[in-house]
C-alpha cells in the first residue's frame, strides 16, 4: 500500500486525463445523434459515415477512457487515507460516477439503433438527454472538491 501512496500523484493524474477524455465523448456523441438524426437519411453514405464516426467514437475514445477511468479511480480508493466512506461526499461522487456509466451504456444501446435503423428518438430528446453527463459532472466536482456534504 506503501507503493499507491508514493504513486498517487500519477494515478491521481492518469484518472483525471482519462476522465477529461470518457468525458469529451460522453458530450459529443449524444450531439452526434442529434445531427444524425435531423440531417441524415437512413441508408445513405451519411448514415453510413455517421455510424462511423459514432462507432469509432465510442469504441476508440470513449469506451478505453471509461475503463481507465474506473480502473485509475479504483486505484485511487484503495489508496490510504485519500477516500473517507464515512462522508457524504464519496457517495455523492460514487453515484455520479454509477450514473455516468450508465449514460454511456444508454448511448452505445442509442447507437446500435441507428445500426439496425430502428432510432425512434428526436434531435430535441438527445439535446434534453445531452445534459445528463454535465449534471454528473457537476454533482462528482462539486462533491470531490466543495465536499458541501
Amino acid at each position: 500500500m506503501e507503493f499507491l501512496s508514493s504513486a498517487y500523484p500519477w494515478i491521481k493524474s492518469l484518472h483525471v486525463i482519462s476522465v477529461i477524455a470518457w468525458m469529451a465523448g460522453l458530450f459529443y456523441l449524444p450531439r452526434l445523434f442529434v445531427y444524425h438524426t435531423e440531417s441524415v437519411e437512413a441508408g445513405t453514405e451519411t448514415d453510413v459515415l455517421f455510424q462511423t464516426m459514432e462507432r469509432k467514437l465510442l469504441k476508440l475514445i470513449m469506451n478505453p477512457s471509461m475503463i481507465a477511468s474506473w480502473l485509475f479511480g479504483l486505484i485511487l480508493v484503495l489508496t490510504p487515507g485519500i477516500v473517507d466512506w464515512g462522508s457524504v461526499w464519496a457517495w455523492a461522487k460514487l453515484a455520479g460516477i454509477v450514473g455516468m456509466t450508465w449514460f454511456h451504456m444508454w448511448c452505445g444501446a442509442r447507437r446500435k439503433e441507428f445500426i439496425d435503423g430502428t432510432n425512434t428518438r428526436s434531435g430535441r430528446q438527445y439535446r434534453l438527454m445531452n445534459e445528463v453527463p454535465t449534471v454528473l459532472m457537476i454533482v462528482i466536482v462539486v462533491s470531490v472538491i466543495a465536499r458541501p456534504f
